[in-house]
């Protein structure tokens, strides 16, 4: 009886002043990072998720707290002071230098320091998979987003124009440039996905993660599909401002008909990607319900 109310009470005995403690100086330690975040990467179509990113992050963390009342809090202090000091060490110089993705990056590890101070291991598994989706709110470099980028977008031209030029129409290519009649376009960052990339893949996993539980091959078959789709989806955006150019003129396709472009394009890639788990859960309901019958026909009577 002694023992079980003494395992009671150290799972729910929280050092409150210490975690307010920590949660204030991280605001504090974070809060310039932030502030460049939102003046700089969290401004341009590449990394405008990013708030979205720490939202979901905080809402999955929010969802642990049922799982809370049966963690025993162990705490850690060795290795806890070990990552925290080494995390906050490598914010300053990354902050001093201007490295703003490895200045964001840490913001993970200080984390997991602070929860092995507070209660070990066992509570850094608790909010594992929220310090993972953290990872998609870090700005990409750019010497990885340009490696990924320019061969993408000569993809992207290359089939745009072939296609176009089997259905007919007076079209051709020169790497990124395409010439469509009297007019002639260049294929931009934008036009070659990546954008969408980054943003699809968090919100893939953010879906799979609290919705797809029921199948590990449901699972890796939608995280897989989630480049092919996103750049599917490119390529009719791609194709669609070709096509409007040539109708319509490149004046009337600038500006708002663009911008309208690169959000239908995410919502089409939304779709494709929400519809492949539609026919996924239809085939495995098929598998499932077939598989009964199956066995009643082959066993003996």
């Amino acid at each position: 009886m002694d023992a079980t109310t003494s395992a009671a009470t150290k799972r729910r005995s929280w050092p409150m002043i210490p975690i307010a403690a920590m949660a204030a100086a991280f605001i504090a330690a974070f809060a310039p990072t932030y502030i460049k975040l939102f003046d700089g990467p969290w401004q341009t179509e590449q990394e405008g998720h990013g708030p979205m990113i720490m939202l979901a992050a905080a809402w999955l963390a929010w969802q642990q707290r049922g799982k809370l009342e049966q963690t025993v809090l162990k705490p850690a202090p060795i290795s806890g002071w070990l990552i925290l000091g080494v995390s906050l060490l490598v914010l300053a110089v990354t902050r001093s230098q201007d490295v703003l993705m490895i200045e964001t990056a840490t913001q993970i590890p200080v984390l997991i320091g602070c929860l092995l101070l507070i209660g070990g291991w066992p509570l850094v598994s608790v909010f594992a998979f929220p310090l993972f989706f953290l990872v998609f709110s870090v700005p990409p470099p750019g010497w990885i987003l340009d490696a990924m980028t320019v061969p993408l977008k000569g993809w992207v031209s290359d089939v745009v124009t072939n296609f176009l030029y089997a259905l007919g129409y007076p079209i051709a290519q020169n790497g990124v440039m395409i010439m469509i009649g009297p007019y002639q376009l260049m294929v931009k960052d934008a036009c070659s996905g990546m954008n969408s990339i980054f943003a699809l893949s968090a919100i893939g996993i953010f879906y799979v993660h609290e919705f797809v539980r029921d199948s590990w091959l449901r699972t890796i078959i939608l995280i897989v599909s989630i480049i092919p789709i996103t750049i599917l989806a490119n390529l009719i955006r791609v194709l669609t401002l070709v096509l409007g150019s040539y109708y319509l003129g490149v004046d009337n396709v600038e500006g708002i008909f663009h911008d309208t472009m690169g959000i239908a394009l995410f919502v089409v890639a939304l779709a494709l990607f929400f519809l492949l788990d539609v026919l996924l859960m239809a085939a495995v309901y098929v598998f499932r319900s077939a598989r009964p019958t199956r066995s009643r026909t082959t066993s003996p009577a």
